[in-house]
């Protein structure tokens, strides 16, 4: 079992940056890809950001390509999301998602752990 806590959620202005965190135990993250997923209210929950175990791939939306960057540190066992350039449409209670397996993936069923979520608002 993984546990995924997520953090870092807060209020940012538009045009600003935030990083969220997302910490593991139970397991070490080096054997799982991960990524952020995001649901705004009345919306369904959409891919954010991902990145291979390895650090080597990484892949995002086209919403939020060239603004936010997904990283890991395998030793801390977290993972990171630097949202940059806030927009208003950023506004969502972002999760944490982890697979096992290498590669990452867009699809949410391919996620086997998830996260609380923390709330990120943007203002305007």
């Amino acid at each position: 079992q993984v546990q995924l806590v997520e953090s870092g959620g807060g209020l940012v202005q538009a045009g600003g940056s935030l990083r969220l965190s997302c910490a593991a135990s139970g397991r070490t993250l080096s054997g799982y890809a991960m990524a952020w997923f995001r649901q705004a209210p009345g919306k369904e929950r959409q891919f954010v950001a991902a990145i291979s175990r390895d650090w080597g791939t990484t892949s995002y939306a086209d919403s939020v390509k060239d603004r936010f960057t997904i990283s890991r540190d395998n030793a801390k066992n977290t993972v990171y999301l630097e949202m940059n350039s806030a927009k208003p449409e950023d506004a969502a209670v972002y999760y944490c998602a982890a697979r096992m397996g290498a590669s990452p993936r867009v699809a949410e069923n391919e996620y086997d752990y998830w996260g609380q979520g923390t709330q990120v608002t943007v203002s305007s």
